[in-house]
């Protein structure tokens, strides 16, 4: 059986008479793309702020690798393994593709004293930060300042810088959001292209990445699981369908 790299059992976070996410569980096998889907309302962005340490639950356990970890920080987490892409980011707009993914091998080397040094002139780091271009494709942006990107390439460059850092297990929050269908076709078949190399935990809302990219979908609904399974599960369960698919 494939390891559970994240595994979150009666998780809750109340605000208030609010209870954003209500009696929790699921779990993320190591090479998956597990997506989590819900409407609007219903708790997603409390969760992954949860799961990258931005929020602190009131109850229940967050264990990753085998280890608990309600306790650490987000710069902890990330250090163990556990990375959601803007934490590595924003992308530093002034600076080329090359200098920003040197950046987060720099920051996660531990070499923050030459954060603004310039990897043109660290041969090293240059090289180190290539094989990351190459890796997710954007080798021959390499010197374009970051600013030029268009706006899927951007989001692009943010999973690379986050990967720069040699995680465990990345934490895509709506990687697709404000893109068109041909950009976020495009980011989909480079998420396909990283798929059991990275496990990854997906929040999106384009319905087609999902069903393109998730080997398994937890549906939210009120900060309820209502449903984890393969897509055709998801697809076809009826409770889905009319709670968030819209075709009950």
């Amino acid at each position: 059986m494939t390891e559970i790299m994240l595994k979150v059992e009666k998780l809750v976070k109340k605000f208030g008479g609010l209870t954003a996410t209500d009696s929790l569980d699921f779990d993320v096998r190591e090479g998956e793309i597990h997506a989590i889907i819900g409407p609007n309302g219903a708790g997603k962005t409390t969760l992954i702020h949860q799961l990258s340490g931005l929020l602190k639950p009131d109850s229940g356990s967050i264990q990753f690798d085998g280890k608990e970890i309600n306790n650490l920080s987000a710069p902890q987490r990330c250090l163990e393994g556990l990375v959601r892409s803007y934490q590595i980011t924003s992308i530093f707009k002034d600076f080329t593709v090359l200098n920003n993914v040197a950046m987060s091998i720099q920051a996660c080397e531990g070499h923050s004293f030459r954060f603004w040094h310039s990897a043109d002139k660290d041969i090293s780091l240059a090289e180190k930060a290539m094989k990351v271009l190459i890796e997710t494709k954007l080798e021959e942006k390499a010197n374009v300042l970051a600013d030029n990107l268009a706006h899927g390439e951007q989001r692009q460059l943010e999973i690379a810088m986050a990967i720069a850092t040699s995680p465990k297990m990345l934490l895509l929050d709506e990687p697709m959001a404000g893109m068109g269908p041909e950009e976020s076709s495009s980011v989909t078949k480079f998420l396909q292209s990283m798929k059991y190399k990275y496990t990854m935990l997906l929040i999106e809302h384009d319905m087609n990445a999902v069903f393109a990219l998730a080997d398994r979908i937890t549906v939210l609904v009120y900060g309820k699981s209502i449903a984890c399974g393969i897509p055709e599960e998801i697809r076809s369960n009826k409770e889905v369908r009319a709670a968030y698919l819209g075709n009950g």
